[in-house]
């Protein structure tokens, strides 16, 4: 997941020492992430971090406040470039198929190896565990926002509501299964889209 936060901290057209900084941001991301692959994220210090991106741990405290912050920063990236997929859906489509449609897309985009690694980071940290809880919260009023600017009518309004709160507990059961298979693992899309078929069939 090299890429994962190229889409990060994206604005309208930043000036010079913005960019600089933006892309700083982005170095020292992309730097800690292959160190948490490579050493594991309790093994990793915010030292090795600063050292491997040849700033001081002070410059670091300027871009990141932990080393939670820096796997927030790719999270977030991942749901920015899900919405930014999800505003350029026709709104002639249906919403919850249109969802289904963008969230396979892009989680199918990651290797089961990928995603493995990427959940035992955030698994191997108790305060991350904690933080997932209320992400989903905050995933669901994201999503809903993103729905109502293509499907601006307000009668819309509810169903949109209901199309984000069932669209992301989809996602979750979708990993939840994901996660706790034994064997060889299928690709986590096919269990999303298992959980799309349950929520169409029951609705």
């Amino acid at each position: 997941m090299s890429d994962i936060s190229s889409s990060v901290d994206s604005g309208a057209s930043p000036g010079l020492r913005e960019r600089k900084r933006l892309e700083t941001r982005r170095r020292i991301a992309e730097v800690a992430q292959g160190l948490f692959m490579a050493r594991g994220y309790a093994a990793t210090t915010l030292d090795d971090i600063a050292a491997a991106a040849d700033i001081s741990r002070r410059t670091f405290f300027s871009y990141f406040k932990s080393k939670d912050d820096i796997i927030l920063y790719w999270r977030d990236a991942d749901t920015a470039a899900l919405l930014a997929d999800l505003l350029r859906v026709s709104p002639d489509a249906d919403p919850l198929d249109a969802v289904r449609d963008v969230m396979v897309a892009h989680i199918g985009r990651y290797t089961t190896e990928q995603m493995t690694a990427v959940d035992n980071l955030m698994r191997s940290s108790e305060s991350l565990m904690a933080r997932k809880q209320a992400f989903y919260a905050e995933q669901e009023v994201m999503l809903f926002d993103a729905l109502c600017q293509v499907w601006r009518q307000p009668e819309q309004r509810a169903r949109l509501r209901m199309v984000a709160m069932v669209s992301v507990g989809a996602m979750r059961l979708a990993l939840q299964t994901w996660r706790e298979q034994s064997g060889q693992r299928k690709p986590a899309s096919r269990y999303l889209l298992e959980a799309f078929d349950i929520l169409r069939k029951g609705l």
